[in-house]
């Protein structure tokens, strides 16, 4: 991870092919695009690699996670029940729609602990939306039943996730609708853009549709197209998707890639008693971009961050004091400071995180540290970071 270190001639090609015909819209012009369809080409690859029937491309993972909101029914004044620990994207789409975000704790998966988001639901509750965060997953199998029996819908953030799986089956395709996000620093890269993936028929139509100010698809003339309900612009370019193709095609290999890092930095670490791992939900494997471990106390994970950046090791990550992905720095959320309105009962809502403590995820965020996986090291390079980083940690213990 992010799959830009491995760009090469694959990507090259497919991009060839867009600046070639001269089109950068995903729809239109058929006969000046010399036959190349490039985000639906991707949409097909995605449908084969998820094991879904339905997959539709979007600007960006945040616009994933909005339309997927969406086209589930989530609207003004719903509940949306999330980890606090995520990125901003997740509660911003949320709110674009007007319903309510309601952060839960998290455990040691670093997702959605179960107790909490049965305590969290209320009648005003439309969904439950995981966030599988640095390659894990939540324990679906207890949410999907939660959301059977409350009738709720189950949506899958896998952004952060693509390749993993799930009791056999893609992360993403195991809720009523699933998200990925394409943009730089992701496993799969196209500089921008999303994707929705569903098995239901309906959603597919209403996600096409919602992502083009509503334009019903049907036809070849773009001008005559009709407005079945509204929508917005959230298309994904012919560019974006081009590099997006190449790279899908290619994840296998960087999953692959990905494991065999992993594997060689956790078993160096495994030497070191104090260390425990992140845990993945039985029959869950996760897509190895990060490798997610626990040390005694907030105080030595602080000192071992120093610790590692001293001794050269670059991209780890201490979440606790992060203002991108963990609740304790969204003062903007907090207190609702926003250059949009928000409604008042919103506004109630989100108040009460001004003085609400969540010392379950603070138990297992503060002592995180989370280190990304890179497609482009090299053998030795692995096997000197992990020594590194032992030695690092160690001597703070």
């Amino acid at each position: 991870m992010p799959g830009f270190e491995l760009f090469g001639s694959a990507e090259k090609k497919e991009v060839h092919d867009v600046l070639e015909s001269g089109i950068l819209m995903r729809y239109g012009f058929d006969a000046m695009r010399n036959n190349h369809w490039k985000a639906k080409e991707l949409e097909t690859e995605l449908q084969t690699q998820m094991q879904v029937k339905h997959a539709q491309l979007v600007s960006s993972g945040t616009a994933a996670v909005s339309v997927a909101l969406a086209i589930a029914g989530v609207g003004s004044g719903d509940e949306v029940i999330l980890p606090t620990f995520t990125f901003v994207a997740s509660f911003e789409a949320v709110l674009m729609l007007g319903a309510i975000p309601v952060l839960v704790d998290i455990d040691d998966t670093l997702t959605l602990d179960i107790t909490a988001v049965k305590k969290a639901i209320t009648p005003k509750t439309k969904a439950i939306m995981p966030v599988h965060m640095c390659g894990g997953m939540a324990r679906l199998k207890e949410l999907k039943e939660i959301c059977d029996t409350h009738n709720l819908k189950l949506i899958e953030d896998a952004c952060q996730a693509i390749g993993g799986t799930y009791e056999g089956k893609p992360l993403g395709s195991y809720g009523d609708v699933g998200c990925f996000s394409f943009d730089f620093v992701k496993t799969i890269t196209a500089g921008e853009g999303g994707a929705i993936i569903t098995n239901n028929d309906e959603y597919a139509t209403w996600a096409d549709n919602y992502s083009d100010h509503g334009h019903d698809h049907v036809g070849s003339d773009r001008g005559a197209e009709s407005h079945p309900f509204l929508g917005y612009n959230f298309r994904i370019s012919e560019l974006h998707a081009a590099v997006g193709l190449a790279q899908v095609r290619r994840l296998n290999d960087f999953i692959a890639i990905q494991k065999n890092h992993y594997t060689v930095l956790r078993e160096a670490l495994s030497s070191i008693p104090e260390i425990t791992f992140r845990t993945t939900p039985e029959a869950g494997e996760e897509n190895y971009s990060f490798l997610n471990f626990f040390l005694p106390d907030l105080e030595t994970s602080n000192k071992a961050m120093v610790a590692l950046k001293e001794a050269g090791i670059d991209g780890c990550f201490h979440y606790f004091n992060n203002n991108w992905h963990y609740v304790r720095k969204w003062n903007h959320l907090k207190e609702a400071k926003s250059i949009f309105p928000i409604a008042p009962q919103i506004k109630e809502a989100l108040s009460t995180l001004e003085n609400k403590t969540f010392e379950q995820s603070d138990h297992y965020i503060g002592r995180n540290i989370s280190c990304l996986i890179k497609l482009s090291w090299t053998e030795d390079e692995v096997k000197l970071r992990a020594s590194k980083m032992v030695e690092a940690i160690k001597s703070v213990l």
